[in-house]
């Protein structure tokens, strides 16, 4: 986790878009597109295993679960994950509100009570977060960059918040390979400006390598 001192410095930074070249936003999708199509077919066995369990622990409730999220200029998609928590978990969310762990516009609960058994397993290794391969593929997402935040959640973004919106959403970023939930709302955009600021294949390639180590031995994940 990194020190107020250099939280400040990062969150001092003015937005830089000059590492999104168009050979870069070209090669990056060309990747997204290659590497998402290739890890759903040879994830396609770990898929079925995933829909199984999820059946067995709760068989009333749908096996893939969809959320509206805002993407790159505020345009809302629907992100896939597997279902990890009961079925009516979205009508529960404003009885829950005030028990919110973190400062800032985001909601996390550590303990959260609408995550089911298999849901508290896939959301500790990440494996929830397996259908977002179809976003990237289709262009909603890229493997790398800022998370997609809720709508509700931009409700309460400053004009400084709003600038990690400036690029396509990714399914992991400098955020999840430094603490995810542990560190603060502040802290992840702060984070996500630096990813933008600093655009380059190398980072893109460290995180992803940092990603596997994070989702092999997980730390702040809930």
């Amino acid at each position: 986790m990194e020190t107020a001192s250099e939280h400040r410095t990062v969150q001092s930074e003015q937005l830089d878009l000059r590492g999104l070249t168009p050979a870069y936003i070209i090669g990056k999708r060309c990747f997204d597109i290659f590497a998402s199509l290739t890890g759903l077919i040879l994830l396609s066995g770990v898929f079925l295993i995933i829909a199984l369990l999820i059946k067995i622990d709760d068989p009333h409730g749908k096996v893939f679960y969809s959320q509206t999220r805002l993407g790159k200029n505020s345009q809302t998609f629907q992100m896939w994950k597997f279902r990890s928590m009961v079925a009516n978990a979205d009508k529960m969310v404003d009885d829950l509100l005030q028990k919110n762990e973190v400062i800032g516009a985001m909601f996390k609960i550590k303990d959260d009570p609408r995550i089911t058994r298999v849901g508290r397993v896939l959301r500790k290794y990440s494996l929830d977060e397996l259908p977002q391969l179809y976003n990237v593929l289709k262009g909603d997402m890229s493997l790398v960059g800022p998370r997609p935040p809720l709508p509700r959640e931009v409700v309460n973004y400053t004009d400084y918040d709003r600038q990690r919106l400036t690029v396509i959403p990714g399914c992991t970023g400098l955020w999840q390979i430094s603490g995810r939930s542990d560190l603060g709302f502040s802290e992840m955009v702060a984070l996500d400006i630096r990813y933008i600021n600093h655009a380059s294949f190398s980072q893109d390639i460290k995180i992803l390598l940092k990603t596997v180590m994070v989702v092999v031995n997980p730390k702040g994940a809930y």
